[in-house]
């Protein structure tokens, strides 16, 4: 399966919470949202499936190969948070904040690397302000 973002990514940040962890089997998913209008599918639609990991939250990911792609929430169509693991190139964004720390695995250390950092959910624009699309 592959897609494109075709437009600027927003605010990218590590989550810590213990769903992301869980998804990823990562001690983080580094995400960041793009306008869906700047989101494509460009092969293998038949091969995402979705799942509603908290009410209102839906995550999406490969059934072949079980790679997180993206979520959405369907209060907000306009929006996809992309998994950046999954990019092929630079995404010409770098980290912003740790997110949900508070609820990061306690095996993990944070890494002493200027970003900004919020116990929980960081306000708005972390999540809902990518650049417009192109």
């Amino acid at each position: 399966m592959r897609f494109e973002v075709t437009g600027e990514i927003g605010p990218v940040v590590q989550c810590h919470c213990s769903m992301c962890r869980r998804a990823n089997g990562t001690a983080f998913a580094t995400n960041a949202p793009v306008h869906a209008d700047a989101f494509r599918i460009v092969q293998g639609q038949e091969l995402i499936t979705e799942y509603e990991s908290s009410p209102g939250r839906l995550r999406a990911f490969c059934s072949r190969c079980g790679s997180p792609l993206y979520s959405r929430m369907p209060d907000r169509p306009e929006l996809r948070r992309v998994r950046l693991g999954t990019l092929d190139g630079d995404p010409g964004a770098r980290p912003v904040a740790h997110i949900w720390i508070g609820a990061k695995a306690p095996w993990d250390t944070l890494p002493e690397d200027g970003l900004e950092r919020f116990d929980e959910a960081p306000p708005q624009p972390y999540y809902t302000s990518p650049g417009p699309p192109r």
